[in-house]
């Protein structure tokens, strides 16, 4: 429960700060960039190093992937439908495609399914939420951002992308053992990124931000609160007949608030940003209401 006191008080320091004008304007910027290059990183370095596969490994990491699958349709359809602006369906894509699976997810699991839980919500944020933001997270963030890139060059921020290296290193060092000092750091990296992130989203959260983006605010988060975890439950369970303790924190896993990196990534791409951290910032309030809903379901 700490673990969530912690996310609770960075963000609203963030707040709190931007408010008092004692930090200059450009900090999430330098916030954000420090958990890009530093922080995910190191993060994706120790947990992949670490993780065992179960039966259930194809199961549970699939799942990010087909919620990404989800959200592309149905705002792609409703950005077609309603006349969003490009932005604003990028965003969407972004914020309401990806769960918050590693650092509200985590704590979250351990407080709803005990330590038991965690091993199969590391396969799900690493396997399947990190991969998908990797991949296909970059390429949406290349193909809504101002400048149009060619696939070339979507390519090469893939490939150029600082966790995605970080993955593809910590893959070709599986099964070589660490020295306890590099495991010690990487940690101490990595828990950086939860209080920064929160923190960046908390500053940059302006009440203003609501005036014309209520509709896209709404459509993204009863998605990504609802809709999303509701198809992806009635698909594992009544559809393939799964069951046990790591598919419902699969599907507990669904049922996240929008990913923080997915924000900051539509924010550093220009990409709506205000909505992008209404989406995460309102999406995590509101999920201390829906989480335990959800559990109650599952």
């Amino acid at each position: 429960m700490h673990n969530l006191l912690l996310l609770i008080v960075c963000f609203l320091a963030g707040g709190l700060l931007r408010g008092s004008g004692r930090l200059p304007s450009a900090t999430p910027s330098v916030l954000n960039g420090f958990i890009i290059h530093v922080s995910l990183p190191a993060i994706t370095l120790l947990y992949i190093h670490d993780l065992t596969v179960s039966g259930d490994v194809f199961f549970m990491a699939a799942m990010p992937w087909l919620h990404f699958g989800l959200g592309a349709l149905f705002f792609l359809l409703l950005g077609k439908l309603l006349d969003l602006p490009r932005a604003t369906v990028g965003a969407l894509l972004l914020t309401g495609g990806m769960g918050n699976t590693s650092f509200l997810g985590l704590p979250m699991i351990e407080a709803f399914y005990g330590k038991e839980g965690l091993a199969s919500g590391i396969i799900v944020d690493q396997l399947g939420s990190f991969m998908v933001l990797s991949t296909l997270g970059i390429t949406v963030a290349g193909i809504y951002s101002d400048g149009k890139p060619s696939p070339g060059d979507i390519v090469k921020r893939i490939i150029f992308f600082p966790p995605f290296i970080a993955l593809v290193i910590a893959f070709l060092l599986l099964g070589t053992d660490y020295p306890d000092w590099f495991s010690a750091v990487l940690r101490r990296l990595g828990d950086t990124l939860a209080p920064l992130a929160l923190f960046s989203v908390g500053y940059q959260l302006n009440p203003v931000h609501f005036r014309g983006n209520g509709l896209g605010l709404s459509l993204g988060l009863g998605f990504k609160l609802f809709l999303a975890p509701l198809l992806l439950y009635l698909f594992y369970v009544h559809f393939l007949g799964l069951g046990g303790l790591p598919i419902k924190v699969t599907l507990f896993e669904a049922a996240m608030p929008p990913m923080v990196t997915a924000g900051i990534i539509a924010t550093e791409h220009g990409i709506n940003p205000q909505l992008a951290n209404l989406m995460v910032a309102v999406g995590v309030v509101l999920s201390f209401l829906t989480l335990p809903l959800w559990w109650m379901v599952l």
